[in-house]
């Protein structure tokens, strides 16, 4: 290239060692962390204001970090270790943190960015445009960008019609599936993926080229997902030739692209994979027609990854016939729970992968009958759930201890649309959103159902927990914690017992307060009463009406008739 020999040209003759910059340390990102009342943060936006919080559950109130007006343009999002908080404006998008406020700290230029998304581990931002076309013909036009984070530098971009990153490679632009690439092997942000039309195209990031310069081949897939923790691809291909051809499940390790397990379902309509959060169990809930090929049932298929040749259990409920409307694993654990049922009370079960008399095999724990649910939240350390009713149950909240099998509170959050647990699962927030005109604002519960305190704010968008990265702390030590875990309570107790007596000093001084508002207003009035006696007095003629001693008590009887009746005793 010429710019090459200019550039060449330009190097001096003689060798000058390089200046050594002075090293500066930057910002600690995670000062948050170090909260001395081991609170957490939280995002909220509300009209044209977005506002990150303290959530200051022993004092029952939030405390103000930070607060702007227009600071995003469509919405604010945290990075998945709550290192970063991303805004989204129209010549691209931004993120900002900091150790006391939030600075600006990386632009990503993108102009009409629409979504963004990060990496697991926050090291690459990925944006999407999509633009209409000069032809009205032609499909819409997209850009994906990817950006290393701390630089800003866009290591890899993506251009062409929606049509190519639809699922399954055909559609239109309300085919696009969020995110177009999806991040496999934890927090390593080693590969990416993306489905195509019979081919799964997989990136690996030092290059930021497909492994082996090609995409796995793979006929009529029409969805997968990786694996949270190893890097494992679930792929789903649906029945193929009227069913001559089975749909199967396959998972195909990367980046060997070796195929680990198959299994093949028959009569299949539609499929679903939820991975469990540790990449121990993945669940495939699979439609089946019936023999009339009329209706459907489902059942699901087990599959326990970490075990010798993956073994595969299917599971189907007592009426299989149930049509089943959620269906989330237990963060961490070995249970899940399904709601079930066609009426307006569906019912819920909890099952276990690990069951008492055989840890090969999956148990029902128990069924809730006829509960207004239709959403399940769990705490993200496991053993307890919200069974929310959400939309047409009006917000009913049932907060349920998985371990006793017990129902710990029920309350309500009228016309509630979102539900969030904590990083750490100790509250819960339940916020009405503006898609209601209506009680917009949000409220914070305790792990157990208390309502702590309630917020209302009008043109309510956003509530977002700041997320925590994962412990430092081995399994080991955490036992350990768990196991002498009085001994460390006992100092959080003590702190406890004096915010409940500040609490208490601080009722008994709003009572005070209170007292001595009503005295200060008897007293006024007292003042003005006796600045108008002599008025009074006046206008009675001078008698002095005011004193107690003027008024004398007399007992009046009075004799009255009530009825009055004539009767004839006798007739001559």
């Amino acid at each position: 290239m010429f710019d090459d020999f200019d550039k060449y040209m330009r190097v001096p003759d003689e060798w000058a060692p390089p200046e050594i910059k002075p090293y500066t340390p930057g910002e600690n990102l995670q000062k948050w962390l170090t909260d001395e009342k081991a609170r957490d943060q939280f995002v909220i936006r509300a009209g044209t204001d977005t506002e990150v919080l303290w959530n200051d559950a022993r004092q029952s109130k939030t405390e103000l970090v930070y607060k702007r007006t227009y600071w995003t343009e469509s919405f604010v999002q945290w990075s998945p270790l709550g290192t970063y908080l991303a805004t989204v404006h129209r010549q691209g998008a931004a993120v900002w943190g900091g150790a006391n406020t939030f600075n600006r700290l990386m632009r990503y230029a993108h102009p009409q960015v629409k979504l963004i998304d990060f990496s697991p581990g926050e090291k690459f931002l990925v944006t999407y445009s999509s633009h209409e076309p000069s032809n009205p013909r032609d499909a819409n036009r997209v850009v994906i960008n990817i950006f290393d984070v701390r630089t800003g530098k866009v290591m890899r971009d993506f251009k062409g019609s929606a049509d190519e990153f639809t699922i399954g490679g055909a559609g239109g632009v309300a085919g696009v599936s969020w995110p177009v690439f999806r991040w496999g092997g934890g927090k390593e942000d080693k590969y990416f993926a993306k489905l195509g039309k019979n081919m799964i195209s997989v990136y690996e990031t030092e290059t930021f080229s497909l492994i082996d310069k090609i995409s796995l081949k793979v006929e009529n897939v029409v969805d997968f997902s990786w694996s949270p923790t190893d890097l494992i691809l679930a792929l789903f291909v649906p029945e193929l030739g009227g069913g001559n051809q089975p749909a199967r499940v396959s998972l195909v390790q990367i980046p060997s692209k070796v195929e680990l397990r198959q299994k093949n379902l028959f009569s299949v309509s539609d499929c679903k994979m939820y991975w469990q959060s540790n990449g121990e169990y993945l669940a495939v809930k699979a439609d089946r027609y019936t023999k009339t090929k009329k209706s459907t049932y489902t059942g699901f298929e087990l599959f326990r990854i970490k075990e010798r040749d993956i073994p595969i259990e299917v599971l189907e409920l007592d009426n299989k016939n149930d049509k089943i409307i959620a269906f989330a694993w237990e963060p961490k654990g070995h249970r899940f729970a399904v709601i079930h049922g066609d009426n307006p009370r569906p019912d819920i079960s909890f099952y276990s992968m690990k069951s008492s008399h055989n840890l090969g095999r999956v148990s029902k724990l128990t069924t809730l009958k006829g509960k207004q649910a239709n959403a399940l939240f769990w705490s993200p350390g496991g053993r307890f759930i919200v069974l929310a009713g959400l939309k047409g149950f009006n917000g009913q909240l049932e907060f349920f201890n998985v371990d006793e099998l017990e129902t710990m509170a029920t309350a309500e959050h009228f016309m509630a649309t979102d539900i969030e647990w904590d990083p750490t699962g100790r509250y819960v927030a339940t916020a009405v959103t503006s898609v209601h005109e209506m009680e917009n604002g949000f409220n914070i519960w305790s792990f157990h159902g208390k309502l702590l305190y309630r917020i209302l704010k009008d043109h309510f968008f956003q509530f977002l927990w700041r997320p925590r990265p994962p412990p430092f702390l081995s399994a080991e030590k955490e036992e350990e914690i768990l196991k002498y875990l009085k001994k460390y309570s006992k100092k959080y107790d003590a702190e406890d017992q004096d915010v409940s007596m500040l609490l208490s000093e601080q009722d008994r001084e709003k009572r005070r307060m209170l007292k001595e508002e009503w005295e200060k207003w008897i007293s006024e009035w007292r003042r003005a009463s006796e600045e108008e006696k002599l008025e009074r007095q006046k206008l009675r003629d001078g008698e002095a009406s005011d004193e107690e001693e003027e008024y004398e008590a007399k007992e009046v009887e009075v004799e009255e008739i009530l009825d009055f009746s004539e009767e004839v005793l006798f007739e001559e």
